[in-house]
């Protein structure tokens, strides 16, 4: 593990970097102790508080964990899916606020992704999967459901879409898609959507997926999804006529 010392990069930076390199290398292992600090400190001719800072980057990313007392140190730590999964949230709701990514791009991709997994989710749905879409349908369809539960309610449904598919990589992947651009979607088109509309595009979603039909799943998205940008397109024409 080496770091630049001329580089103007951040050294507890340079440090994190190089032990998450060799973590994902396999240099380091899963349950490894890493060195103590001072070796640590020592190995990189940096200081212990250097090397501290370093670690508690690496113990934010969930890729090392800490223990106290005679056996204690810093461990490799075992990444699960729900620790990576709420990163992988986090950090898509991020690029996408702070990179003004457009409605039609998020729209595209979120649907894209979707459409991806029907086939798997045809096959593979399970009494619970779909007993939780019925049950956010349901939801849904009650009058007196507020404007920010029935868009909760939006990505449970989709979620239980997508984890129907029943693959752990797949569900990861497209956590960024549901649980970041779909709320960021609905609060732009919320005041404008037909809560019976998309009743109508969840139901037929569902009967697809419980008749194992993953082409009828599909068609019922891609017409959700041009359904959603000409929601999205008419918001936003008439924001921008709106004085300011």
């Amino acid at each position: 593990m080496k770091i630049d010392p001329d580089n103007k990069a951040d050294l507890s930076a340079q440090i994190a970097e190089a032990i998450r390199d060799a973590i994902v290398s396999g240099q380091l292992i899963v349950d490894e102790r890493l060195p103590s600090e001072a070796e640590l400190a020592d190995h990189f001719a940096v200081s212990r508080p250097t090397v501290r800072e370093a670690l508690k980057r690496l113990a934010a990313q969930s890729l090392i964990r800490t223990q106290r007392g005679a056996f204690g140190g810093a461990f490799v730590n075992r990444l699960s899916y729900p620790e990576a999964y709420g990163q992988q949230i986090t950090t898509a709701t991020l690029l996408l606020s702070m990179n003004a990514i457009s409605f039609d791009v998020a729209c595209e991709a979120r649907y894209a992704l979707e459409r991806a997994c029907t086939p798997l989710a045809a096959q593979r749905r399970t009494p619970d999967t779909l007993a939780t879409m019925r049950a956010e349908i349901h939801r849904q369809g009650q009058p007196g459901l507020t404007d920010e539960s029935f868009c909760a309610s939006d990505v449970a449904f989709h979620r239980a879409l997508v984890d129907s598919a029943g693959n752990p990589v797949l569900s990861y992947q497209l956590a960024g898609a549901v649980e970041a651009m779909q709320p960021l979607m609905n609060m732009i088109t919320f005041t404008a959507r037909s809560r019976e509309a998309i009743v109508g595009f969840h139901t037929r979603i569902a009967d697809a997926l419980a008749a194992s039909d993953a082409e009828a799943a599909q068609s019922a998205l891609t017409e959700l999804e041009a359904y959603t940008l000409t929601l999205g397109r008419d918001v936003m024409a008439a924001r921008a006529r709106t004085p300011k």
